[in-house]
């Protein structure tokens, strides 16, 4: 199920509450289970419930650590291992990992950012093969992939999973279910040419099933941004083009294309991220249903994420100065582990100190938070404290959240207020 420490949380929230969206399979169902905070697994990060977000949490712990050249404790990445399925998917959580799991509780977010977690770690191939196989077998027919088998895709699970494809050396493009491949996925929920000029290459997070117009949501453009950019965790490209990313080319007048071609839809969406950015003092907002818009700290993430990896990281720059001034209150004070790892990788990204993010030793208060690590060492030097590095003459573009609140359907008031509770967020 979801949680508002996952990603997504917010973009879903407000789709089940519009009643445009699938709801996922709830963390009670078969197959999951939950944690008291006095019954906190070993080799777990973080010191909350991980009954929706165990496995997500864990992932981006595990990938951010690594690229920090901090060698995580055998037991931490035991946990991550042992909680795969037989089928090679992961579920949020498995409370118990000798029980089998219920495939339709399995999760395509955790299973994404699981395997990028194996793959940065080194030595896993079989559970990165079972998870490539995993998204194969779950794919839907145009080519996209739900948070839950078997329901319609999002553009936040899609992303994820072209970000594992790539992170693995499988290419989405052969990826491919009834002819639609990963990316063809991806580009359903794509604005083009046909919607107004300001929502031009930002991501919707599902197609209204009545064919409606829908706006393009800053989580799920955010988080999508970097698959439309070839990119997956962590971020190392240091390629950059000093020119901002290029508009999606629509002809004049009438224009009534409405996919975005596969070499436009990196720079297409970095164009919207960057305008969005501008337009709200360098970061994405989030607008729910009878709520007041406040900042959205994981979308922001997500962007300079895909702005970096899109080769424009003189664009990702403000958002980033942004999350190193206000990102405090998303990780609270370094203790909400998925947020501190997604920050550690930002700064990363954009080769600044993750130990000197906004005046906090990220890396630090990351691995406060789980298992002695076995190792540590000094991070790759930033190229400058403000300035990522210059362009380089190599080709670089290789290979949520979902994610939201155990949440059912309907229950308007009381999931607004919990959610507004639980996000200090959120991603």
């Amino acid at each position: 199920m979801l949680t508002a420490a996952r990603l997504g949380a917010a973009a879903l929230t407000a789709a089940l509450l519009t009643g445009t969206a699938a709801a996922p399979a709830l963390a009670d169902t078969p197959g999951t289970g939950t944690a008291s905070a006095a019954a906190i697994p070993d080799g777990l990060y973080g010191k909350g419930d991980p009954g929706y977000d165990g496995v997500w949490r864990q992932s981006l712990a595990l990938t951010a650590l690594t690229a920090a050249k901090v060698t995580p404790a055998d037991s931490a990445v035991a946990w991550l291992t042992g909680q795969q399925c037989a089928d090679g998917g992961w579920p949020s959580y498995r409370a118990d990992a000798s029980a089998a799991c219920d495939p339709a509780t399995e999760d395509s977010n955790a299973t994404a950012v699981a395997v990028q977690a194996l793959v940065a770690l080194g030595g896993h191939q079989d559970a990165v093969d079972k998870g490539v196989q995993w998204f194969r077998a779950n794919q839907n027919a145009d080519g996209s992939w739900a948070y839950n088998p078997g329901n319609p895709g999002d553009a936040n699970s899609t992303g994820l999973a072209v970000n594992a494809l790539l992170a693995a050396g499988a290419d989405p493009a052969t990826v491919a279910k009834a002819g639609k491949n990963a990316f063809d996925g991806l580009a359903l929920f794509q604005l083009g040419c046909a919607a107004p000029a300001g929502q031009r290459g930002g991501f919707v997070y599902q197609t209204p099933p009545d064919g409606a117009p829908a706006d393009a949501n800053g989580l799920a453009s955010g988080q999508a941004s970097l698959a439309a950019a070839g990119g997956k965790l962590p971020v190392t490209n240091t390629n950059r083009t000093d020119a901002a990313p290029r508009a999606l080319p629509c002809p004049e007048g009438g224009a009534t294309a409405t996919a975005v071609p596969r070499a436009d839809s990196g720079e297409a969406a970095g164009a919207y991220l960057t305008a969005q950015l501008a337009a709200n003092g360098q970061h994405l907002t989030l607008t729910l249903p009878g709520a007041a818009p406040s900042p959205d700290y994981a979308a922001t993430a997500w962007a300079a994420l895909g702005l970096v990896q899109g080769g424009h990281p003189q664009q990702a720059a403000g958002a980033v100065d942004w999350l190193a001034k206000e990102g405090g209150s998303w990780t609270k004070g370094g203790t909400d582990a998925a947020a501190t790892a997604t920050l550690v990788l930002v700064a990363q990204a954009a080769q600044r100190d993750p130990a000197a993010f906004g005046g906090a030793d990220l890396v630090k208060q990351l691995t406060a938070l789980g298992p002695a690590p076995k190792a540590t060492g000094a991070a790759s030097a930033p190229a400058t404290a403000s300035a990522p590095a210059k362009k380089d003459d190599g080709s670089s573009l290789n290979a949520y959240w979902p994610l939201g609140v155990g949440l059912l359907i309907g229950i308007g008031g009381g999931l607004l207020l919990s959610l507004q509770r639980k996000r200090g967020r959120k991603l």
